[in-house]
């Protein structure tokens, strides 16, 4: 795990780059409780723990590249924000699957467990990025 420095605008937070395959959503959820018990935010766990697993989930599953990076941040005292990034230009969709289907539900979830998300665009890929305020 890796801490980093309070960068140019205040931001703490910690981030790791990892496999881009579904395993590595354990190695996310560990970041992601480490980052929250530091911070005092225990009772965002379970949301952030969910919304990491869906979204390291559909990098792996949808973006082709090798690796992946996740990151926790705190831009503010009341608000984490919680984001992976890939090299994949090809956006995430929110599908609408029917009551039978066994995925195509992730980023519903990210869209109902947090206060906001999105995705942030690059010339080497996308950051797509979920909001829980404390």
């Amino acid at each position: 795990m890796t801490m980093t420095r309070p960068n140019a605008i205040g931001a703490r937070g910690y981030s790791e780059t990892m496999p881009c395959e579904p395993t590595s959503a354990s190695c996310a959820r560990r970041l992601v409780r480490a980052a929250l018990n530091a911070w005092g935010l225990g009772h965002l766990i379970d949301d952030g723990t969910l919304i990491i697993s869906e979204l390291v989930g559909n990098a792996a599953r949808h973006s082709g590249c090798r690796l992946l990076r996740v990151s926790v941040r705190l831009p503010d005292r009341d608000r984490v924000r919680l984001a992976v990034t890939d090299k994949s230009c090809q956006p995430p969709t929110v599908q609408a699957p029917c009551c039978d289907d066994e995925s195509g539900r992730g980023l519903v979830l990210v869209e109902a467990m947090s206060d906001r998300w999105g995705t942030e665009y690059r010339t080497w890929g996308k950051i797509v990025w979920a909001e829980l305020g404390s």
